[in-house]
């Protein structure tokens, strides 16, 4: 009676580990789940990974597209047999699907779907959207926080930079966030305030404008004060200059006079 519930026992186990072992086999999926953006007119690539056990096999790969802008929902291609288009292609075993001279009608949703010789279907999505340059770049102002705020519209991948007073910010006049989005300035809130957005297409920018720094001020009077001093100094070197050879010359006159007197 042991023995016959051992056998049970290891039986119902190694059932349930095929099972399992069957259920994770077959498998497909992308390497990121973000979207690709593409740029109007250049190639792109979608690459899938698919995992298969030790003697399985796939039977076919199908791609479809489910488009953006008309909401159609059709095959792209299919491997072993075929592609809708001449500019799309199918490398790796229907694994990897190119398509040349992209167009905004190819944005949308693309499924790859794969079946193996016992029937089990795998698939996953991967978005595909168009590469959008920067546009409407602005600037808001948080006073009572000293931050600013840089809001861009649409564009694909942006980076941002602020300027300050068209010089790259600096620890002493602020810290941007860890996006690049917000400037919180440290030091005093005056001048020329630029962020600067810019990506693959191109850049924009937007300034805001806040009180004249009085520093600029400060530094313009003490330059023009510099300047009269050294006019001052130069004026009283002539001056002396012109006295002492006024000195000299009538010293020579007296001397001449007193030699003809004698």
């Amino acid at each position: 009676m042991e023995l016959q519930q051992r056998r049970f026992y290891w039986t119902f186990l190694l059932y349930h580990v095929c099972l399992l072992w069957s259920c994770q086999g077959l498998s497909v999926r992308f390497k990121t789940h973000q979207a690709s953006c593409v740029i109007k007119g250049q190639s792109f690539i979608l690459r899938a990974q698919i995992d298969l056990l030790d003697g399985e096999s796939l039977t076919r790969v199908t791609w479809d597209h489910a488009a953006k802008n008309s909401g159609k929902n059709y095959t792209v291609a299919e491997f072993p047999r075929r592609t809708s288009d001449e500019k799309v292609t199918l490398e790796e075993q229907g694994a990897v699907l190119k398509i040349r001279g992209y167009q905004p009608a190819d944005s949308g949703v693309y499924t790859i779907t794969v079946i193996n010789q016992a029937g089990q279907r795998r698939s996953a999505q991967q978005t595909v959207r168009e590469y959008l340059a920067v546009n409407h770049v602005s600037v808001m102002v948080n006073v009572s926080h000293s931050v600013l705020h840089c809001m861009e519209a649409w564009g694909s991948e942006p980076t941002f930079t602020w300027l300050h007073e068209k010089v790259v910010v600096t620890e002493e006049v602020g810290r941007v966030s860890a996006d690049g989005r917000s400037l919180h300035v440290s030091g005093t809130f005056c001048g020329h305030f630029t962020c600067v957005v810019s990506n693959k297409l191109g850049y924009s920018s937007a300034t805001y404008t806040a009180e004249a720094c009085e520093q600029d001020d400060r530094h313009t009077t003490a330059v023009v004060v510099c300047f009269l001093l050294l006019l001052a100094i130069i004026a009283a070197r002539l001056a002396f200059m012109l006295w002492r050879r006024h000195q000299r010359n009538r010293r020579q006159r007296l001397w001449e006079s007193y030699e003809n007197t004698l």
